[in-house]
Protein backbone atom coordinates (compact mmCIF):
# COMPACT_ATOMS: atom_id res chain seq x y z
CA UNK A 1 0.00 0.00 0.00
CA UNK A 2 1.97 3.01 -1.19
CA UNK A 3 0.89 6.16 0.60
CA UNK A 4 -0.01 9.40 -1.52
CA UNK A 5 2.44 12.59 0.24
CA UNK A 6 0.89 15.53 0.66
CA UNK A 7 2.19 18.58 -1.69
CA UNK A 8 4.36 21.49 0.02
CA UNK A 9 2.96 20.74 3.66
CA UNK A 10 4.98 17.57 5.19
CA UNK A 11 5.40 19.50 8.84
CA UNK A 12 1.70 19.32 9.35
CA UNK A 13 0.95 17.09 12.33
CA UNK A 14 -1.86 14.86 9.99
CA UNK A 15 0.57 14.53 7.06
CA UNK A 16 3.60 13.50 9.02
CA UNK A 17 3.22 9.74 7.53
CA UNK A 18 2.54 10.78 4.18
CA UNK A 19 -1.12 11.17 3.71
CA UNK A 20 -2.39 14.07 2.37
CA UNK A 21 -2.77 17.52 4.75
CA UNK A 22 -6.40 17.98 5.76
CA UNK A 23 -7.69 20.68 3.31
CA UNK A 24 -9.78 24.21 4.79
CA UNK A 25 -13.12 24.71 4.57
CA UNK A 26 -16.15 25.53 5.99
CA UNK A 27 -18.22 23.47 8.70
CA UNK A 28 -21.68 23.14 7.10
CA UNK A 29 -24.53 24.38 9.10
CA UNK A 30 -26.29 21.42 11.28
CA UNK A 31 -29.59 20.44 11.33
CA UNK A 32 -32.20 21.53 13.89
CA UNK A 33 -34.54 19.01 14.80
CA UNK A 34 -37.54 19.11 17.06
CA UNK A 35 -39.90 16.16 17.89
CA UNK A 36 -40.19 13.55 15.41
CA UNK A 37 -38.15 15.02 13.60
CA UNK A 38 -34.87 13.72 15.66
CA UNK A 39 -35.64 10.55 13.81
CA UNK A 40 -34.33 11.12 11.01
CA UNK A 41 -31.61 13.00 11.62
CA UNK A 42 -30.00 10.19 14.69
CA UNK A 43 -28.84 7.20 13.03
CA UNK A 44 -24.86 5.82 13.58
CA UNK A 45 -26.24 4.95 17.14
CA UNK A 46 -28.93 3.19 15.80
CA UNK A 47 -26.76 0.82 13.37
CA UNK A 48 -24.13 0.16 16.24
CA UNK A 49 -26.82 -0.64 18.99
CA UNK A 50 -28.23 -2.96 16.09
CA UNK A 51 -24.79 -4.88 15.79
CA UNK A 52 -24.37 -4.90 19.51
CA UNK A 53 -28.11 -6.43 20.41
CA UNK A 54 -27.51 -9.47 18.47
CA UNK A 55 -23.99 -10.63 20.04
CA UNK A 56 -23.49 -9.92 23.90
CA UNK A 57 -27.74 -9.29 24.82
CA UNK A 58 -29.04 -12.61 22.52
CA UNK A 59 -26.11 -14.86 23.06
CA UNK A 60 -22.93 -13.85 24.89
CA UNK A 61 -24.66 -12.16 27.67
CA UNK A 62 -27.33 -14.85 28.03
CA UNK A 63 -24.73 -18.12 28.35
CA UNK A 64 -22.99 -15.82 30.78
CA UNK A 65 -25.67 -14.98 32.89
CA UNK A 66 -27.47 -18.70 33.11
CA UNK A 67 -24.56 -19.61 33.41
CA UNK A 68 -23.27 -17.44 36.42
CA UNK A 69 -26.03 -15.49 37.47
CA UNK A 70 -27.12 -11.48 37.12
CA UNK A 71 -24.65 -10.17 39.24
CA UNK A 72 -22.54 -10.00 36.16
CA UNK A 73 -24.83 -7.11 34.81
CA UNK A 74 -22.15 -4.57 36.73
CA UNK A 75 -20.23 -5.51 33.41
CA UNK A 76 -22.56 -4.14 30.60
CA UNK A 77 -22.77 -1.03 33.06
CA UNK A 78 -19.45 0.20 32.45
CA UNK A 79 -19.04 -0.93 29.11
CA UNK A 80 -22.15 0.85 28.11
CA UNK A 81 -20.90 3.60 29.94
CA UNK A 82 -17.24 3.74 28.63
CA UNK A 83 -17.96 2.65 25.28
CA UNK A 84 -20.43 5.51 25.11
CA UNK A 85 -17.53 7.97 25.47
CA UNK A 86 -15.54 5.79 22.83
CA UNK A 87 -18.18 6.20 20.33
CA UNK A 88 -18.61 10.46 20.54
CA UNK A 89 -14.73 10.43 20.92
CA UNK A 90 -15.23 8.84 17.30
CA UNK A 91 -17.37 10.48 15.90
CA UNK A 92 -15.45 13.82 17.10
CA UNK A 93 -12.98 13.18 15.03
CA UNK A 94 -15.11 12.29 11.72
CA UNK A 95 -17.17 15.81 12.44
CA UNK A 96 -13.86 17.96 12.75
CA UNK A 97 -12.59 16.36 9.83
CA UNK A 98 -15.15 14.21 7.40
CA UNK A 99 -12.58 11.15 7.72
CA UNK A 100 -13.21 7.60 9.69
CA UNK A 101 -11.06 7.36 12.48
CA UNK A 102 -9.45 4.41 10.79
CA UNK A 103 -7.87 7.08 8.42
CA UNK A 104 -7.36 9.34 11.47
CA UNK A 105 -4.98 6.34 13.00
CA UNK A 106 -3.18 6.24 9.67
CA UNK A 107 -1.95 9.94 9.96
CA UNK A 108 0.13 8.35 13.34
CA UNK A 109 3.44 7.03 13.39
CA UNK A 110 5.61 4.79 12.49
CA UNK A 111 3.52 4.91 9.50
CA UNK A 112 0.12 4.68 7.36
CA UNK A 113 0.34 0.99 6.27
CA UNK A 114 1.48 -0.10 9.94
CA UNK A 115 -1.45 1.20 11.13
CA UNK A 116 -3.94 -0.02 8.04
CA UNK A 117 -2.75 -3.79 8.02
CA UNK A 118 -3.13 -3.85 12.04
CA UNK A 119 -6.62 -2.70 11.76
CA UNK A 120 -7.74 -4.31 8.78
CA UNK A 121 -5.99 -7.66 10.42
CA UNK A 122 -7.88 -7.17 14.04
CA UNK A 123 -10.85 -6.47 11.87
CA UNK A 124 -10.90 -10.03 10.27
CA UNK A 125 -9.62 -11.59 13.70
CA UNK A 126 -12.64 -9.87 15.23
CA UNK A 127 -15.54 -10.27 12.47
CA UNK A 128 -14.27 -12.29 9.96
CA UNK A 129 -16.08 -15.28 11.68
CA UNK A 130 -19.48 -15.35 10.51
CA UNK A 131 -21.20 -16.89 13.50
CA UNK A 132 -24.36 -14.69 13.82
CA UNK A 133 -25.48 -16.47 10.44
CA UNK A 134 -24.93 -19.97 11.95
CA UNK A 135 -25.90 -18.97 15.18
CA UNK A 136 -29.64 -17.86 13.21
CA UNK A 137 -29.66 -20.70 11.78
CA UNK A 138 -29.98 -22.70 15.28
CA UNK A 139 -33.20 -20.40 15.95
CA UNK A 140 -34.39 -20.99 11.94
CA UNK A 141 -34.06 -24.69 12.11
CA UNK A 142 -36.08 -24.62 15.49
CA UNK A 143 -38.73 -22.47 13.81
CA UNK A 144 -39.27 -25.32 11.21
CA UNK A 145 -38.53 -28.47 13.05
CA UNK A 146 -39.92 -27.63 16.44
CA UNK A 147 -36.89 -29.03 18.48
CA UNK A 148 -33.33 -27.26 18.89
CA UNK A 149 -30.66 -28.78 16.72
CA UNK A 150 -27.80 -31.07 17.72
CA UNK A 151 -24.04 -32.37 16.72
CA UNK A 152 -26.47 -34.84 14.16
CA UNK A 153 -28.09 -31.57 12.57
CA UNK A 154 -25.06 -29.92 11.51
CA UNK A 155 -24.86 -29.87 8.18
CA UNK A 156 -28.03 -29.06 7.86
CA UNK A 157 -27.60 -26.22 9.77
CA UNK A 158 -24.23 -25.57 7.97
CA UNK A 159 -26.10 -25.21 4.71
CA UNK A 160 -29.19 -22.88 6.50
CA UNK A 161 -26.38 -20.81 7.49
CA UNK A 162 -24.82 -20.55 4.26
CA UNK A 163 -28.01 -19.33 3.09
CA UNK A 164 -28.62 -16.66 5.56
CA UNK A 165 -25.24 -15.24 4.93
CA UNK A 166 -25.49 -15.12 0.91
CA UNK A 167 -29.34 -12.82 1.79
CA UNK A 168 -27.16 -10.36 3.81
CA UNK A 169 -24.84 -10.36 1.07
CA UNK A 170 -28.12 -9.71 -1.81
CA UNK A 171 -29.46 -6.85 0.64
CA UNK A 172 -26.00 -4.59 0.42
CA UNK A 173 -26.56 -4.38 -3.24
CA UNK A 174 -29.71 -2.45 -2.83
CA UNK A 175 -30.54 0.80 -2.22
CA UNK A 176 -29.54 4.58 -2.50
CA UNK A 177 -26.65 4.78 0.39
CA UNK A 178 -25.74 1.54 2.44
CA UNK A 179 -26.24 3.89 5.48
CA UNK A 180 -29.31 4.67 4.74
CA UNK A 181 -30.23 1.46 4.22
CA UNK A 182 -28.89 -0.18 7.39
CA UNK A 183 -30.31 2.89 9.62
CA UNK A 184 -33.79 2.40 8.24
CA UNK A 185 -33.92 -2.04 8.57
CA UNK A 186 -31.93 -1.33 12.59
CA UNK A 187 -34.74 0.84 13.31
CA UNK A 188 -36.97 -1.30 12.75
CA UNK A 189 -34.65 -3.81 14.77
CA UNK A 190 -34.29 -2.07 17.92
CA UNK A 191 -38.05 -0.97 18.49
CA UNK A 192 -39.08 -4.60 17.92
CA UNK A 193 -36.95 -6.36 20.26
CA UNK A 194 -36.61 -3.65 22.64
CA UNK A 195 -40.40 -3.44 23.01
CA UNK A 196 -40.54 -7.00 22.07
CA UNK A 197 -38.11 -8.39 25.32
CA UNK A 198 -39.93 -5.78 27.47
CA UNK A 199 -43.38 -7.01 26.83
CA UNK A 200 -42.52 -10.55 26.94
CA UNK A 201 -40.50 -9.48 30.72
CA UNK A 202 -43.57 -8.02 32.02
CA UNK A 203 -45.74 -10.85 31.43
CA UNK A 204 -43.47 -13.50 32.74
CA UNK A 205 -40.64 -12.52 34.82
CA UNK A 206 -40.92 -12.58 38.47
CA UNK A 207 -40.30 -8.83 40.59
CA UNK A 208 -37.86 -10.96 42.90
CA UNK A 209 -35.88 -11.11 39.41
CA UNK A 210 -36.29 -7.90 38.31
CA UNK A 211 -34.75 -6.76 41.73
CA UNK A 212 -31.89 -9.06 41.25
CA UNK A 213 -30.78 -7.42 37.68
CA UNK A 214 -31.10 -4.46 38.82
CA UNK A 215 -29.47 -4.74 42.08
CA UNK A 216 -27.01 -6.95 39.41
CA UNK A 217 -26.40 -3.44 37.31
CA UNK A 218 -23.96 -2.58 40.42
CA UNK A 219 -22.53 -6.19 41.29
CA UNK A 220 -24.93 -6.57 44.36
CA UNK A 221 -26.36 -10.05 44.94
CA UNK A 222 -29.38 -9.71 47.12
CA UNK A 223 -29.70 -13.47 47.89
CA UNK A 224 -26.11 -13.39 50.11
CA UNK A 225 -26.88 -9.45 51.14
CA UNK A 226 -23.21 -8.56 49.27
CA UNK A 227 -21.04 -7.54 46.30
CA UNK A 228 -20.52 -10.35 43.87
CA UNK A 229 -18.58 -9.04 40.84
CA UNK A 230 -16.84 -12.77 39.40
CA UNK A 231 -18.40 -16.07 40.29
CA UNK A 232 -15.99 -18.84 41.40
CA UNK A 233 -14.31 -20.88 38.77
CA UNK A 234 -15.22 -18.23 35.82
CA UNK A 235 -14.92 -19.09 32.35
CA UNK A 236 -12.95 -15.84 31.51
CA UNK A 237 -13.18 -17.19 27.63
CA UNK A 238 -16.75 -16.52 27.84
CA UNK A 239 -16.73 -13.61 30.50
CA UNK A 240 -14.39 -11.75 28.40
CA UNK A 241 -16.31 -12.16 25.14
CA UNK A 242 -19.19 -11.30 26.92
CA UNK A 243 -17.87 -8.33 28.72
CA UNK A 244 -16.17 -7.10 24.65
CA UNK A 245 -19.82 -7.46 23.26
CA UNK A 246 -21.70 -5.82 26.29
CA UNK A 247 -22.28 -3.18 23.91
CA UNK A 248 -20.84 -3.62 20.45
CA UNK A 249 -17.71 -4.16 20.63
CA UNK A 250 -14.11 -3.48 19.03
CA UNK A 251 -14.04 -2.81 15.59
CA UNK A 252 -17.94 -2.76 15.73
CA UNK A 253 -17.74 0.63 17.65
CA UNK A 254 -15.23 1.67 15.25
CA UNK A 255 -17.02 1.50 12.12
CA UNK A 256 -19.31 4.58 13.79
CA UNK A 257 -17.01 7.01 12.61
CA UNK A 258 -17.55 5.35 8.66
CA UNK A 259 -21.28 5.37 9.09
CA UNK A 260 -21.72 8.99 10.77
CA UNK A 261 -19.48 9.91 8.08
CA UNK A 262 -22.05 8.62 5.44
CA UNK A 263 -24.73 10.47 6.98
CA UNK A 264 -22.99 13.35 6.73
CA UNK A 265 -22.19 14.47 9.60
CA UNK A 266 -19.88 17.31 10.11
CA UNK A 267 -17.70 17.43 7.50
CA UNK A 268 -19.01 13.99 6.40
CA UNK A 269 -21.10 16.24 4.33
CA UNK A 270 -18.05 17.63 2.12
CA UNK A 271 -16.34 14.23 2.25
CA UNK A 272 -18.61 12.01 0.43
CA UNK A 273 -20.28 8.61 1.13
CA UNK A 274 -20.67 4.86 -0.39
CA UNK A 275 -23.36 4.44 -2.52
CA UNK A 276 -25.16 1.30 -3.36
CA UNK A 277 -24.58 -1.22 -6.49
CA UNK A 278 -27.99 -0.88 -7.31
CA UNK A 279 -30.27 1.99 -6.93
CA UNK A 280 -27.13 4.28 -6.13
CA UNK A 281 -25.22 6.82 -8.35
CA UNK A 282 -21.47 7.40 -8.80
CA UNK A 283 -20.35 9.82 -6.28
CA UNK A 284 -16.66 11.36 -5.66
CA UNK A 285 -15.45 9.95 -2.06
CA UNK A 286 -12.77 11.97 -0.55
CA UNK A 287 -9.96 10.23 0.25
CA UNK A 288 -8.52 12.75 2.54
CA UNK A 289 -10.45 15.11 5.47
CA UNK A 290 -11.33 18.92 6.16
CA UNK A 291 -10.49 21.16 8.81
CA UNK A 292 -12.15 24.51 9.68
CA UNK A 293 -10.81 27.57 11.28
CA UNK A 294 -12.39 28.08 15.06
CA UNK A 295 -14.27 31.06 14.79
CA UNK A 296 -17.12 31.88 16.89
CA UNK A 297 -19.26 31.31 14.23
CA UNK A 298 -18.16 27.62 12.93
CA UNK A 299 -17.93 27.12 16.82
CA UNK A 300 -21.37 27.54 17.20
CA UNK A 301 -22.30 24.96 14.67
CA UNK A 302 -20.23 22.64 16.35
CA UNK A 303 -21.78 23.14 19.49
CA UNK A 304 -24.92 21.83 17.11
CA UNK A 305 -23.19 19.07 15.81
CA UNK A 306 -22.06 18.10 19.12
CA UNK A 307 -25.75 18.11 20.36
CA UNK A 308 -26.49 15.83 17.93
CA UNK A 309 -23.94 13.22 18.62
CA UNK A 310 -24.64 12.96 22.13
CA UNK A 311 -28.55 12.23 20.91
CA UNK A 312 -27.23 9.81 19.06
CA UNK A 313 -25.29 8.18 21.48
CA UNK A 314 -26.70 8.62 25.05
CA UNK A 315 -29.90 8.95 23.70
CA UNK A 316 -30.08 5.73 21.84
CA UNK A 317 -26.97 3.88 22.18
CA UNK A 318 -26.47 4.01 25.66
CA UNK A 319 -29.98 3.36 26.71
CA UNK A 320 -30.74 1.21 24.46
CA UNK A 321 -27.21 -0.95 25.11
CA UNK A 322 -28.70 -1.34 29.01
CA UNK A 323 -31.90 -2.19 28.11
CA UNK A 324 -31.07 -4.89 25.40
CA UNK A 325 -28.62 -6.63 27.56
CA UNK A 326 -30.90 -6.33 30.49
CA UNK A 327 -34.43 -7.96 29.57
CA UNK A 328 -32.86 -11.09 27.90
CA UNK A 329 -31.19 -11.66 30.80
CA UNK A 330 -34.11 -11.48 33.19
CA UNK A 331 -35.84 -13.14 30.59
CA UNK A 332 -33.43 -16.31 30.29
CA UNK A 333 -32.55 -16.78 33.89
CA UNK A 334 -36.42 -16.78 34.29
CA UNK A 335 -37.02 -20.12 31.71
CA UNK A 336 -33.58 -21.74 31.99
CA UNK A 337 -31.86 -23.54 34.98
CA UNK A 338 -29.34 -21.30 36.84
CA UNK A 339 -25.81 -23.17 35.93
CA UNK A 340 -26.74 -24.78 32.35
CA UNK A 341 -24.17 -24.43 29.96
CA UNK A 342 -26.06 -23.26 26.86
CA UNK A 343 -23.44 -22.98 24.20
CA UNK A 344 -24.25 -25.03 21.22
CA UNK A 345 -25.50 -25.23 17.90
CA UNK A 346 -28.80 -24.07 19.45
CA UNK A 347 -27.65 -21.58 21.38
CA UNK A 348 -29.97 -18.67 19.58
CA UNK A 349 -33.23 -20.84 20.04
CA UNK A 350 -32.80 -22.27 24.16
CA UNK A 351 -35.15 -19.39 25.20
CA UNK A 352 -37.45 -20.40 22.19
CA UNK A 353 -37.05 -23.93 23.63
CA UNK A 354 -37.65 -23.41 27.06
CA UNK A 355 -40.91 -21.10 26.57
CA UNK A 356 -42.62 -23.51 23.84
CA UNK A 357 -42.64 -25.77 26.84
CA UNK A 358 -43.41 -23.79 29.36
CA UNK A 359 -45.99 -21.27 28.06
CA UNK A 360 -46.68 -22.60 24.97
CA UNK A 361 -45.27 -22.90 21.12
CA UNK A 362 -47.15 -19.67 20.49
CA UNK A 363 -44.46 -17.50 22.58
CA UNK A 364 -41.56 -20.34 21.85
CA UNK A 365 -42.28 -19.37 17.92
CA UNK A 366 -42.56 -15.29 18.72
CA UNK A 367 -38.81 -15.87 20.46
CA UNK A 368 -37.73 -17.74 18.00
CA UNK A 369 -38.70 -15.22 15.28
CA UNK A 370 -37.04 -12.41 17.14
CA UNK A 371 -33.50 -14.37 17.23
CA UNK A 372 -33.57 -14.67 13.54
CA UNK A 373 -34.21 -11.39 13.52
CA UNK A 374 -31.42 -10.07 15.14
CA UNK A 375 -29.08 -12.36 14.70
CA UNK A 376 -29.60 -11.91 10.77
CA UNK A 377 -29.72 -8.03 10.99
CA UNK A 378 -26.33 -8.02 13.49
CA UNK A 379 -24.76 -10.60 10.46
CA UNK A 380 -25.58 -8.00 8.03
CA UNK A 381 -24.10 -5.08 10.15
CA UNK A 382 -20.47 -6.76 10.26
CA UNK A 383 -20.57 -7.84 7.42
CA UNK A 384 -21.45 -4.31 5.57
CA UNK A 385 -18.55 -2.70 8.67
CA UNK A 386 -16.15 -4.70 7.45
CA UNK A 387 -16.38 -4.30 3.97
CA UNK A 388 -16.89 -0.57 4.43
CA UNK A 389 -14.02 -0.27 6.82
CA UNK A 390 -11.31 -2.48 4.67
CA UNK A 391 -12.60 -0.13 1.48
CA UNK A 392 -11.65 3.31 3.80
CA UNK A 393 -8.36 1.92 4.27
CA UNK A 394 -7.78 0.97 0.45
CA UNK A 395 -9.34 4.46 -0.70
CA UNK A 396 -7.29 6.45 1.80
CA UNK A 397 -4.07 4.36 1.51
CA UNK A 398 -3.72 4.02 -2.71
CA UNK A 399 -3.89 6.17 -4.96
CA UNK A 400 -3.98 3.00 -7.63
CA UNK A 401 -7.16 1.76 -6.18
CA UNK A 402 -8.52 4.79 -6.37
CA UNK A 403 -8.05 5.07 -10.25
CA UNK A 404 -9.48 1.86 -10.58
CA UNK A 405 -12.25 1.55 -12.81
CA UNK A 406 -12.37 5.41 -13.43
CA UNK A 407 -12.30 6.21 -9.21
CA UNK A 408 -15.93 4.64 -8.50
CA UNK A 409 -15.65 3.91 -4.73
CA UNK A 410 -18.23 0.88 -5.66
CA UNK A 411 -16.10 -1.40 -7.42
CA UNK A 412 -13.58 -1.13 -4.24
CA UNK A 413 -16.35 -2.05 -2.11
CA UNK A 414 -18.24 -5.11 -3.81
CA UNK A 415 -14.48 -6.23 -4.58
CA UNK A 416 -14.07 -6.13 -0.98
CA UNK A 417 -17.45 -7.43 0.17
CA UNK A 418 -16.97 -10.43 -2.72
CA UNK A 419 -13.93 -11.67 -1.17
CA UNK A 420 -15.32 -11.47 2.76
CA UNK A 421 -18.69 -13.68 1.09
CA UNK A 422 -16.42 -16.71 -0.19
CA UNK A 423 -14.42 -16.60 3.42
CA UNK A 424 -17.67 -16.43 4.90
CA UNK A 425 -19.09 -19.45 3.49
CA UNK A 426 -15.66 -21.25 4.25
CA UNK A 427 -15.20 -20.13 7.49
CA UNK A 428 -18.53 -21.56 8.82
CA UNK A 429 -17.12 -24.51 9.05
CA UNK A 430 -14.58 -24.59 11.04
CA UNK A 431 -16.33 -25.18 14.50
CA UNK A 432 -19.58 -24.01 15.89
CA UNK A 433 -20.77 -20.29 15.96
CA UNK A 434 -20.57 -19.96 19.58
CA UNK A 435 -17.15 -20.58 19.62
CA UNK A 436 -16.11 -18.12 16.52
CA UNK A 437 -17.95 -15.60 18.37
CA UNK A 438 -16.03 -16.15 21.49
CA UNK A 439 -13.27 -15.95 19.73
CA UNK A 440 -13.97 -12.86 18.04
CA UNK A 441 -15.50 -11.28 20.87
CA UNK A 442 -11.96 -11.59 22.63
CA UNK A 443 -9.70 -10.19 19.91
CA UNK A 444 -12.93 -7.27 20.43
CA UNK A 445 -11.65 -6.55 24.28
CA UNK A 446 -7.82 -6.27 22.87
CA UNK A 447 -9.33 -3.90 19.95
CA UNK A 448 -10.66 -1.68 22.81
CA UNK A 449 -7.42 -1.76 24.92
CA UNK A 450 -4.96 0.00 21.96
CA UNK A 451 -8.03 1.82 20.07
CA UNK A 452 -9.01 3.62 23.23
CA UNK A 453 -5.58 5.27 23.65
CA UNK A 454 -5.12 5.65 19.45
CA UNK A 455 -8.45 7.74 19.78
CA UNK A 456 -7.12 9.87 22.47
CA UNK A 457 -3.76 10.61 20.73
CA UNK A 458 -5.26 11.02 17.52
CA UNK A 459 -8.16 13.42 18.78
CA UNK A 460 -5.47 15.45 21.47
CA UNK A 461 -2.74 15.44 18.93
CA UNK A 462 -4.24 16.02 14.94
CA UNK A 463 -7.39 18.67 16.31
CA UNK A 464 -6.99 22.19 17.12
CA UNK A 465 -7.36 22.86 20.44
CA UNK A 466 -10.87 24.23 20.93
CA UNK A 467 -12.03 20.65 19.58
CA UNK A 468 -9.90 18.32 21.81
CA UNK A 469 -11.52 16.24 24.66
CA UNK A 470 -11.81 17.78 27.87
CA UNK A 471 -9.79 16.23 30.59
CA UNK A 472 -13.01 13.87 32.08
CA UNK A 473 -13.40 12.02 28.97
CA UNK A 474 -9.28 11.33 28.19
CA UNK A 475 -9.08 10.01 31.42
CA UNK A 476 -12.46 7.36 30.67
CA UNK A 477 -10.50 6.55 27.40
CA UNK A 478 -7.63 5.54 29.89
CA UNK A 479 -10.02 3.60 31.80
CA UNK A 480 -11.45 1.97 28.82
CA UNK A 481 -8.04 0.31 28.18
CA UNK A 482 -7.87 -0.95 31.56
CA UNK A 483 -10.74 -1.91 32.11
CA UNK A 484 -10.77 -4.46 28.82
CA UNK A 485 -6.76 -4.76 29.72
CA UNK A 486 -7.79 -6.58 32.63
CA UNK A 487 -10.48 -8.75 30.98
CA UNK A 488 -7.77 -9.63 28.34
CA UNK A 489 -5.38 -10.30 30.77
CA UNK A 490 -7.88 -12.98 32.83
CA UNK A 491 -8.47 -14.61 29.65
CA UNK A 492 -5.18 -15.15 28.40
CA UNK A 493 -4.08 -15.86 32.26
CA UNK A 494 -7.27 -19.18 31.63
CA UNK A 495 -4.98 -20.23 29.20
CA UNK A 496 -2.14 -21.48 30.97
Amino acid sequence: MTPEHGAGDARAPEARTGLTPYEVTELPEPPSPKGLSWIGVVGPGVIVLGASIGSGEFLLGPAAFVQYGLTLLWVTTIAAFLQTVFNTELMRYTIATGEPIFTGFMRTRPNSSFWAWFYAGMYFLQAGWPGWAGAAAGAIYFLFARELAGPEQANVVYWIGVGTFAVCIGILLLGRAIERTLELLNWILVVAIIAGTLILAIMFVEPSTWFRGLTGMVGFDPGTRSFSFFPPGADFFLIGAFAAYSGAGGVINLTLSSWARDKGYGMGKVAGYIPAAMGGEKRQLAHGGFRFETTDSAMARWRGWWRIVRADQWGIYFIGALLGMFLPAILYTTFLEAGTDIRGLAVAAELAGAMTSDVGPLFGGAVALMAVWVLFKTQLDIVEGMTRSITDILWTGSKRIRGWRGGDVRVVYYAVLALIAVWGVLALRLDQPIVLLQLGANMAGIVFVVSSLHVLYVNTRLLPEKLRPPMWRRVALVAMSVFYGAFVTLWLGSLF
